[in-house]
């Protein structure tokens, strides 16, 4: 029965929701707001593959964001990406033949995401995409793979941009499976800016510098993790306190080769309502991540972003967003005459992206 017959008969609906990232929990989250204020008729079940282990995905975690707790945690991590893929397919599977399940929701491009989508289309059961269309072009990059595969596998692809969706045509893929709504990530930040949370510890309310360095890419190897480091360092002796959240992994690798980070205020990951509060209030952001990018933009933040190209193209047409690669000086020169443009376009929809994603089941 198709969506349309299964709305006139008045006969709930079921929708599987598959994550396994704290990004994701944090999209998912103002979906699941919008089912549950807009669809009284739909029944959502959340799956969370484990895929990472976050300490700060705690109760407190799920409290403080309204995000309902996974009705399955699969607790699968700690292999590598063909291992936990193949894993998390297995363990959906199950999830999906005990559920029976009228649609599967994946968002983004983890393996969890890829997971869900091949568990699903294998059992005939239709896929939802949210964040669908995007493209670094990068193949080496194991999320460019999952991004596509998931789009090309998918029933619904709702996309972010018209860019997004021009991607997708040009792969192939008909407009009839392309719904243009927005950007869940600035629904959260309309609604999560209004709770973010000072950290305590930090002796810093405002103009400093926000970088990130996580990707592999730079964590992995040692010459662009210093150039990196060095950039940052110059700015915090020469310009401006920089502050930066660092994974203990990144740590360690730091530690083992003697790299100097004592000018920088290296602090330890923190939540997200945490990380709102620094983008609120910080001058610019220089970082690797995908999302900052993106959520430096809603808070009208210069950015830098340290890698050879962006999923987030938009951004660098806008000139709010400039790839800088990793070497010290070319970080350090595009700092110094980093701008914001007056009047940005509004790139990702109005903040109602949720909203209009649920009318469509």
């Amino acid at each position: 029965m198709d969506t349309e017959s299964i709305k006139y008969l008045n006969i709930k609906m079921k929708i599987v929701t598959i994550v396994g990232a704290r990004p994701q929990f944090v999209k998912a989250a103002v979906v699941s707001k919008a089912f549950s204020k807009n669809r009284k008729d739909i029944t959502e079940i959340i799956v969370h593959t484990g895929q990472h282990f976050d300490a700060n995905m705690s109760n407190v975690f799920f409290d403080e964001l309204e995000i309902p707790n996974p009705n399955y945690n699969l607790n699968i991590s700690s292999g590598t990406h063909g291992q936990n893929t193949g894993r998390m397919i297995e363990g959906i599977e199950k999830v999906l033949l005990e559920e029976e399940p009228n649609w599967v929701i994946v968002y983004g491009d983890t393996d969890s995401t890829l997971a869900g989508t091949i568990a699903a289309a294998k059992l005939h059961i239709p896929v939802a995409h949210i964040e669908a269309g995007l493209r670094s072009f990068n193949k080496f990059m194991p999320e460019e793979i999952n991004r596509v595969l998931t789009d090309h596998a998918s029933t619904m692809l709702f996309t972010p941009t018209q860019t997004a969706n021009q991607n997708l045509n040009n792969e192939g893929i008909g407009s009839d499976k392309i719904r243009l709504v927005g950007d869940v990530m600035y629904d959260a930040t309309i609604y999560y800016g209004l709770k973010a949370k000072k950290i305590p510890y930090l002796n810093i309310s405002s103009n400093f510098i926000l970088s990130t360095i996580h990707r592999a890419e730079n964590t992995n190897n040692l010459e662009k993790l210093k150039s990196i480091i060095h950039a940052l360092t110059h700015i915090a002796e020469n310009s401006s306190s920089v502050v930066l959240p660092l994974h203990p992994r990144t740590k360690a690798i730091i530690k083992k080769e003697n790299i100097d980070i004592s000018k920088l205020n290296v602090i330890d990951p923190v939540g997200y309502l945490e990380m709102l509060w620094l983008l609120k209030n910080c001058s610019t952001v220089i970082t690797d991540s995908g999302g900052l990018q993106k959520e430096a933009y809603f808070f009208q933040k210069p950015c830098l972003t340290t890698r050879s190209e962006t999923e987030w193209v938009e951004l660098l047409d806008e000139g709010v967003n400039h790839l800088v690669g990793t070497d010290t000086n070319v970080i350090v020169n595009a700092y110094n005459n980093i701008t914001f443009p007056s009047n940005p376009k509004l790139l990702y929809g109005v903040g109602n992206a949720a909203e209009q994603i649920v009318k469509y089941f």
